[in-house]
């Protein structure tokens, strides 16, 4: 695999952390389903530190935001654009690719397969 072969928006840990959180609900018009404060807590990033991933992702067009009153308040909410699922899929895609022809990888695709989280919880990313 080549490092051309990978998508540069998804190659650090924040970004692709956020892709796959948002990910892993299916999104709904009109229903917010991660919302900032969600993605922090699900993340663990800092609030400037997801500020910032957040817009990336938006301006490549990966996520899409819009703000939802809740309350007297207005939150943000977050949800895959067509784009940003594409991008996502193929990055899995290709790293399966890579690793399947590998040793000691044939059972990538059973659906028990988990990875490991780290051990460790200081949410240095």
């Amino acid at each position: 695999m080549k490092v051309i072969d990978l998508d540069e928006m998804l190659g650090t840990p924040a970004r692709l952390a956020i892709m796959a959180t948002v990910a892993s609900l299916p999104s709904s018009r009109g229903v917010c389903r991660w919302t900032f404060t969600s993605l922090r807590q699900e993340t663990g990033l800092a609030d400037g530190n997801l500020h910032v991933q957040t817009q990336k992702l938006v301006a490549a067009d990966y996520l899409h935001s819009h703000r939802v009153k809740d309350g007297n308040r207005l939150v943000t909410c977050f949800g895959l654009t067509e784009q940003g699922r594409g991008a996502l899929k193929t990055m899995i895609h290709r790293l399966r690719e890579a690793l399947a022809s590998g040793p000691g990888f044939s059972d990538l695709n059973e659906s028990k397969s988990r990875i490991p989280r780290r051990s460790d919880d200081s949410q240095v990313w």
